[in-house]
């Protein structure tokens, strides 16, 4: 008789991971388009066109940290979508797709580096 795994005795492995992944995926879309938002009305209101006027308004310590908040949400964001595409499309081979995750995480710390020096550098 075949094994066809159905019943009481299945074993289920890996039940409702994805809804992590899907919800911080929208979450983060959600605190990205929010803060396009108000940067847009930020914009539309504002007079000052300058340097000086963008550089004012990122001066703020508030405004730093909403940006600093966003720029890990897109990292994130980044994260999930591209660990997704190389497990799903890229390669099967565990070792090269450890060694594109790999890859990934440290492009996006460094990415978060350089983000959190150009902001605090204003």
């Amino acid at each position: 008789m075949a094994n066809n795994n159905i019943g009481p005795k299945r074993l289920v492995v890996g039940a409702h991971y994805g809804v992590r992944d899907w919800l911080a995926q929208r979450v983060t879309a959600i605190v990205m388009a929010s803060y396009t938002v108000i940067l847009l009305a930020m914009f539309l209101t504002g007079s000052n066109f300058t340097y000086e006027g963008w550089a004012g308004i990122f001066a703020q310590q508030w405004f730093k940290l909403a940006t600093f908040s966003v720029v890990i949400c897109l990292l994130y964001h980044a994260w999930v979508g591209m660990r997704d595409v190389w497990m799903d499309y890229v390669t099967h081979n565990v070792f090269v797709r450890l060694v594109f995750q790999v890859a990934t995480i440290l492009w996006l710390v460094a990415s978060a580096g350089y983000a959190a020096q150009i902001l605090w550098r204003v």
